[in-house]
Parts: C-alpha cells; sequence; structure tokens
C-alpha cells in the first residue's frame, strides 16, 4: 500500500511538472520534438549548426525551437525575422544566457544588465579615445602592414603559410591598443601567445565545453576546470602582468592604453559599494579583448587572402584600382575605399561568403516577447543564425555565388547592404567592428598594392562553394605565393 502511494505520489509529481512545463512554453515556435530530459541532443553541436539548422527552417520556417534537456533554445532564421529580433526589439532580446563555462573563470562579471552597459559603453569610448577610426589607429595598422610585406618579401615568391604573419600583425595591433606592446614577429614567445590565443577562442566549440554547460557540476571536479579553461587560465597571468606594470606606471594625464583607461574607471568609482569596475575584472575583459579581436580578423584576412588567389581576373581589378589610386606612391589609406569602391565590394563579398561565425553569440530575452506571432518567454536562449542572413535569397542576387556586385550601386559606388551581419547586429554588435574593418582594408590593399597572391604549382582553383566547404582547413593550413609586383610610378 504505501509503495502503490509513493508511486503515485512521484507520478503525480512528474505530471504536475509536465503540465507546468507545457503551459509555459506552449507558445513557443515549432521544432523538432524533444526526448524527455535529453531535448533534441542531435541539433545540439554548434560545429555542424550550419547545416541542421538550414534544415529545420526548411521544415518549420524562420523561426523554431530545439532543446538543451528540457530548455528551450529558440533559432532566428532569415534576416527578416534576426533583423526584426536585435534591431526592432533590440531591448527585449540584448540579454545573454547563463552559460557555466563563460561563468566560471570570469564569476559572472559584466555579462547582463545595468553592469554589462556600463562596461561595453566604456570599452566603446576608451577605443574610440585611443584612436579607433582615426588617424593615429590608423598609422599602427600601416605600421604593422609594413611589417607584414617585409616578411611576406622574404619568402621569394616560395609558397608559404601567411597565417602566423597574420595572426602576428593582428596580435600586434590589438596588443598596443590593450597594454601598450609591441612584439617582434619572430618571438617565440610571442608565437606562442598567439597560439594559445587561437586555442583559447576555439575550444568554446569543443564537446567538453558543451558538456560543462549541459552538467554544470562537472565544474566543481577539482582537476576539470584546469583542463578546460587552461589557455584561458594563462592569458589572464599572461595579461596580469602588464596590469601590475601599469598600476606602477599610471600617469592620471597621460593614459597610454585600454588598460590604463580601466585603471583610472576604478579609481574613479572606488568609493561605491559594489562597483561596475573593478581590478580584478580586468585580466579577463583584456583577454576577451584580444582572443576575439586577434583570432576572427586575422582567419577573416587568410580566408580572403587565399579566396582572392583563386580569382586572379579579380585581384587583377583590385590591384589595378589600388595603382590608380595611390599612384603606386603611397600604401593605401582608411580614406581611399571611397575612391576604391571594387576593391571594398570584394573584401565584403568574400567576408560574406566566409561566414566565419556561424551563430552570432546566444541571446535571451529580457521579459516575455512576442515574435512572429509566437510568445518567448523571459529568459528563453536565442540563437541567431548569421548563416541564414549572409546567403538569405530574398536578399542578395546570387547568394551562392562569389560576386561583389551585391556591394556597388548601379554607379560602381559602394553600397552597404542590410543583411551584411558578420559581425550580428543590435545592441550585442562586435563592440570592435571599426577596428576590424579598418584591418581588414589596410592590411589586404596593402598586400595586393604589392604581391600577387599566387596558388602553389600543382593547386587547382575553385569556386566559392569548394573554399567555403573547406574554410577551416584553407584558414589554418593552406599555403599561397606572393609574387613581387613591378610598380609603375605614374
Amino acid at each position: 500500500m504505501l509503495s502503490l502511494l509513493v508511486t503515485l505520489l512521484i507520478t503525480f509529481h512528474f505530471f504536475i511538472s509536465w503540465w507546468r512545463h507545457h503551459r509555459r512554453y506552449r507558445s513557443l515556435p515549432p521544432g523538432p520534438t524533444p526526448l524527455p530530459f535529453l531535448g533534441t541532443p542531435k541539433y545540439m553541436n554548434m560545429q555542424k549548426a550550419d547545416k541542421s539548422y538550414a534544415s529545420l527552417s526548411q521544415k518549420y520556417g524562420p523561426i523554431f525551437t530545439i532543446w538543451m534537456l528540457s530548455e528551450p533554445m529558440v533559432v532566428l532564421c532569415g534576416y527578416e525575422t534576426v533583423r526584426d529580433a536585435l534591431v526592432n526589439h533590440a531591448e527585449e532580446f540584448s540579454a545573454r544566457p547563463i552559460i557555466p563555462t563563460l561563468d566560471f573563470p570570469t564569476n559572472g562579471y559584466n555579462v547582463n544588465g545595468p553592469r554589462w552597459r556600463n562596461i561595453r559603453r566604456f570599452i566603446i569610448s576608451s577605443l574610440r579615445t585611443i584612436g579607433m577610426g582615426k588617424k593615429t589607429m590608423e598609422s599602427r595598422v600601416l605600421e604593422e602592414a609594413t611589417y607584414v610585406n617585409q616578411l611576406v618579401s622574404e619568402m621569394e615568391g616560395k609558397p608559404f603559410n601567411p597565417m602566423l604573419i597574420l595572426s602576428c600583425a593582428v596580435g600586434n595591433i590589438m596588443s598596443s591598443v590593450l597594454f601598450g606592446e609591441h612584439f617582434d614577429y619572430k618571438d617565440p614567445k610571442f608565437h606562442d601567445l598567439m597560439m594559445r590565443t587561437s586555442r583559447h577562442l576555439r575550444a568554446i566549440l569543443t564537446p567538453l565545453y558543451m558538456i560543462c554547460n549541459i552538467f554544470p557540476f562537472l565544474l566543481k571536479l577539482p582537476i576539470l576546470p584546469n583542463i578546460i579553461f587552461k589557455e584561458q587560465f594563462y592569458l589572464q597571468k599572461f595579461v596580469l602582468k602588464y596590469i601590475e606594470e601599469h598600476k606602477r606606471t599610471l600617469n592620471p594625464e597621460a593614459p597610454r592604453d585600454f588598460i590604463d583607461h580601466y585603471l583610472l574607471k576604478t579609481k574613479e568609482v572606488e568609493h561605491e559599494e559594489d562597483p561596475d569596475f573593478c581590478v580584478s575584472s580586468l585580466p579577463y575583459t583584456v583577454v576577451g579583448l584580444l582572443s576575439a579581436g586577434s583570432e576572427t580578423t586575422a582567419s577573416t584576412l587568410k580566408f580572403i587572402l587565399v579566396f582572392i588567389a583563386h580569382y586572379p581576373d579579380v585581384q587583377v581589378k583590385v590591384q589595378k584600382e589600388i595603382d590608380e589610386v595611390t599612384q603606386s606612391l603611397r600604401p593605401p589609406t582608411f580614406e581611399d575605399r571611397a575612391q576604391m569602391p571594387y576593391t571594398h565590394a570584394v573584401i565584403h563579398e568574400i567576408q560574406r561568403i566566409l561566414d566565419l561565425v556561424s551563430t552570432a553569440f546566444f541571446h535571451s530575452v529580457t521579459k516575455d516577447v512576442q515574435l512572429h506571432g509566437y510568445t518567448i518567454p523571459k529568459g528563453t536562449t536565442i540563437i541567431p543564425f548569421l548563416t541564414s542572413v549572409l546567403y538569405d535569397p530574398s536578399q542578395w542576387e546570387t547568394p551562392e555565388q562569389f560576386n561583389p556586385e551585391h556591394f556597388l550601386d548601379g554607379e560602381g559606388q559602394f553600397r552597404n547592404r542590410g543583411a551584411f551581419m558578420p559581425f550580428s547586429a543590435g545592441k550585442r554588435v562586435c563592440a570592435g567592428e571599426n577596428l576590424a574593418r579598418m584591418m581588414l582594408f589596410l592590411l589586404f590593399s596593402a598586400l595586393l598594392q604589392k604581391f600577387t597572391l599566387k596558388l602553389p604549382p600543382g593547386a587547382e582553383p575553385h569556386e566559392s562553394k569548394w573554399l567555403y566547404a573547406n574554410k577551416n582547413e584553407i584558414i589554418m593550413n593552406t599555403e599561397l605565393c606572393a609574387i613581387p609586383r613591378t610598380l609603375a610610378t605614374k
């Protein structure tokens, strides 16, 4: 009798739990049926998100639901849906979900709410003060372009992998902005720093990270955090040395870089009971900016260089435009974009084809929100599927093909496209977007001014679809030949 009563109580408990769960989420968008307690594990592999989400959107439409265990995750597809959420409902979709592997090493600092807003506002303001988008920053990028061209010339036209050189160039730009350091390109310690930065960012997509996000109690095991966060802890320790040095040499009248600006801000708010800015949060703030800014920009630039080598006719047209604007007498500048619309369009179009990050970093909603006839409950995780925007057939004339005309108007002038969202959109758009755009344009145009990029002997040229499908291999391992150009001054 007692065992029967216990069984009935347990059954009743599960029924009530299921009923409450179903009632809360019954107005969510459709999607694959979740397995009890497991959700939809088939669609949780972020390394294959582009294929699985594209398949689901064909079946369920531009907005659908997948499940991580018993928690829903709403995926947004296509330009109109993503823009409606991130831009038209920017405030409601501005939060971040709780992600254990991100909260653990940072103690949950600066992810959401007023603190996040204040820190983000400060980051953008500080970067602008340091010179982002100004001549001071441009001179730094052009200086690195000179180093890059010098190192490339030393290859004497032989096959080489430019990834390390590009990583060092972008890494030096970010290092100068963040902690005022410039490294020797041939310094093994600098190479190690760049490799660790790359591994730190790529680790986020590994199965171990996903398992720890599903079962966060694993992070309490004594050994696992030192394994999973090995690179992040190393980078934070590396940055901490610069922070201590900056504290000793800080001049309030002449801040040198981001760390100086942050330290001055901590002094400004130190009287507050729970300040948004504290020295203990500075290491992982700097590591986050260094990792995101270095790896993504260097990877994008490497893909652009390999891509242009597969399209020699496009490369010739870009070089002709560069030569006409600079008269072969000076390096291209950021202001030259207006006179170099084709070059500008080619960079954007290859970046669109690349689609480096298939999904924007996860969002969550700040309150119950209506979207396309569905009610999304407060706290629900949102996944903006950026691939579906960059390849949206309603926005691009030939979405599957490489076509610089996507970014040119009828008069051959550059035109912005709303569906160009490699940096995401809305309140969580990449804070370093302007700096990334500057680095891509200046480093790319400086290289093509001095060199013609060719495939190694025996390598076959491929179309854009093949290049997209093999983008990871291209970024990490593909070699190029850089043939010095003979420039005629005009």
